[in-house]
């Protein structure tokens, strides 16, 4: 309730905050852009330029407050006709803006176009797509390259911002965005539960070092997990630190282990990305972390096996683009076509009026 009397008070002073703003548009593309501030409380002053400006550039700033509040009261705003519509008003109100101060008498139609490729390239990440759009909607045909140097200086900008667009930036804060990154798009198919190994020795802290030996003689491991009665990770004994006790029988019942472990620094949580994970092996420089889910103990997860799977996971992935590139010139070389390259170049593109594509990318 309290989101659409916001709406109704937004709409009530700006109208053409209502709908989804096509009207708008093609009133700015007809040239009757004052005729905005119809049925508003600004209307007797529709002839003023600097009112037109004044309420113009409202639109821009409140038309922000009218799509948070109707998503925030679970309406559906959409991405597509809004962006349109912030850029078409953008651009109109830069060009009457200039003309207004300068008398330069600049086409409105042009800037308003540009406006709207500039702010769709920005928004959705897709400057190709805002010029290649925006042109097929206005047939601005003629607009071709301001509307190049505009989407590419918006989608510039935006880059130093903000790196992911309005579709993919809940992908990638939740790290399920799969980029054209290879490492980083295989860390994103592995998961973790997959990962852990359990094949390692546990022993209680009230342990004595003569269960430590016997744990040392079952395992192949160097690392053996403390844990008490309740599954909490109480600390870690490593095999390099203890290996002068082991042949001490004297202590094999007067050291406990709560003696000679050691807290571990670094940890995982079951539910870090594959991503953290690696991060945290890096920056630790550890070969085993243990696997922590609210301080109960899991099990261990191996830092060497981790690059190495990684790094087999990449292999296979080039792998696979070097079978498909050598399965489409087999099919080329049936169908005879001419032009195929035998051996692909660095990079791909056009050859002969068809895409090649190397195995090297």
């Amino acid at each position: 309730m309290f989101g659409g009397f916001i709406l109704g008070l937004l709409i009530f002073i700006f109208p053409p905050l209502w709908g989804e703003g096509y009207k708008s548009i093609m009133v700015i593309f007809s040239g009757a852009g004052k005729s905005l501030l119809n049925n508003s409380l600004f209307f007797e002053y529709k002839n003023n330029p600097y009112v037109l400006l004044a309420f113009l550039a409202a639109i821009l700033i409140f038309k922000v407050f009218a799509m948070s509040a109707t998503t925030g009261s679970g309406g559906v705003g959409g991405i597509f006709a809004p962006t349109l519509f912030l850029g078409a008003i953008g651009g109109f109100f830069l060009v009457k803006l200039l003309n207004t101060l300068y008398k330069l008498g600049l086409p409105e139609d042009n800037f308003t176009i540009a406006g709207m490729a500039g702010m769709m390239a920005a928004v959705m990440h897709a400057p190709l797509t805002g010029i290649f759009l925006t042109v097929e909607m206005t047939k601005g045909y003629g607009m071709f390259v301001p509307l190049m140097i505009t989407a590419t200086v918006a989608y510039l900008t935006i880059m130093r911002f903000e790196p992911h667009s309005v579709y993919t930036k809940r992908l990638a804060q939740s790290g399920d965005l799969i980029t054209h990154h290879k490492d980083k798009a295989v860390l994103l198919l592995m998961e973790l539960k997959q990962l852990i190994e359990t094949d390692f020795e546990i022993l209680l802290p009230s342990a004595s070092l003569r269960d430590l030996v016997k744990a040392i003689s079952r395992s192949d491991r160097n690392l053996f997990p403390v844990v008490d009665e309740n599954g909490i990770l109480k600390g870690m004994v490593k095999l390099s630190e203890v290996k002068n006790l082991i042949f001490e029988p004297d202590l094999y019942d007067s050291v406990k282990v709560k003696d000679i472990m050691y807290m571990p620094e670094f940890f995982i949580s079951p539910y870090d990305s594959m991503e953290i994970v690696a991060e945290k092996f890096e920056s630790s420089g550890r070969y085993n972390l243990a696997v922590i889910d609210n301080g109960k103990y899991l099990d261990l997860y191996p830092g060497p096996w981790f690059f190495q799977n990684t790094e087999k996971r990449c292999r296979m992935c080039r792998m696979n683009k070097e079978r498909w590139f050598r399965l489409i010139r087999d099919l080329y070389q049936i169908l005879d076509i001419p032009n195929f390259l035998s051996s692909p170049p660095t990079g791909g593109g056009v050859r002969g009026g068809l895409f090649y594509i190397t195995a090297n990318q």
